[in-house]
């Protein structure tokens, strides 16, 4: 499911597929901890990265320094614990202010998703200048948010992020 708010672009991506009995229950603490590893460790989720740096880190929140080869970009993640990961790229250089919030929602017990929301700061004229590689770009999106998903279900079915602390 994709639509979009002015000029905004959200999809959700089911984490549970509760009529599947083979497929392993992914638990809420377990999803929330991959979304805070995506944002401390993005290298395991985009290979094409070359290093990623935490240049601060503060109680719910911490600042980045992402390396693309010559292309350098600086964000600010905020963490609302078991609720949402809201990255946050100010305008520098060519690159226009934008922001990804990638919310958990369990609208019934175990039955998880992840509402990824993104906005490129971009008016509505802009937008619809653009719309031939905004397409583009939301396909690009929604594959990377889908990978973004495999790669914490690997991670939980790897023993990676255990269902609670305790385990």
């Amino acid at each position: 499911m994709a639509y979009e708010v002015n000029m905004k672009f959200e999809h959700l991506i089911e984490i549970n597929d509760l009529n599947n009995p083979l497929t392993q229950v992914i638990t809420r603490e377990q999803l929330w901890r991959g979304l805070v590893v995506r944002a401390e460790s993005p290298k395991f989720f985009v290979p094409y990265m070359d290093d990623c740096t935490i240049t601060e880190r503060a109680d719910k929140a911490i600042s980045r320094t992402l390396k693309f080869g010559d292309l350098i970009i600086n964000d600010k993640v905020q963490f609302d614990p078991q609720n949402y990961v809201h990255y946050d790229v100010a305008a520098q250089n060519d690159i226009p202010h934008s922001t990804l919030r990638m919310s958990i929602e369990e609208p019934q017990p175990h039955a998880l998703f992840v509402r990824f929301a993104y906005d490129d700061g971009h008016t509505a004229a802009e937008d619809a200048e653009n719309e031939m590689y905004n397409e583009y770009r939301r396909s690009a999106y929604q594959e990377a948010d889908i990978d973004t998903i495999k790669v914490i279900r690997e991670m939980v079915e790897e023993g990676l992020l255990p269902a609670s602390l305790n385990s």
